[in-house]
């Protein structure tokens, strides 16, 4: 029974969060043999305060939110790279 875990600094929306669920449980179906419901996938959004890099937060970095970046006007390419 796998399960894969993802953690990501939130802000992004219940839309994105569904898309990764999604893409993430189908690279496992593709690449592992075992049954769709056996596949597990967790995600932990983290709050900004608390990821650090270097010893500063993304607050502190003040890095927009993915789906700030998308607002902007910014490509997605653009926005998976500001986003960790």
């Amino acid at each position: 029974m796998p399960q894969v875990t993802v953690t990501l600094a939130e802000g992004r929306t219940p839309e994105q969060i569904r898309d990764l669920v999604h893409e993430v449980h189908a690279a496992v179906l593709r690449t592992v043999n075992t049954r769709p419901e056996y596949i597990r996938v967790v995600v932990h959004e983290v709050p900004r305060t608390h990821w650090a890099t270097g010893d500063v937060t993304l607050a502190e970095r003040g890095l927009p939110r993915s789906n700030e970046v998308e607002s902007s006007g910014k490509d997605a390419a653009s926005a998976k790279k500001e986003q960790p």
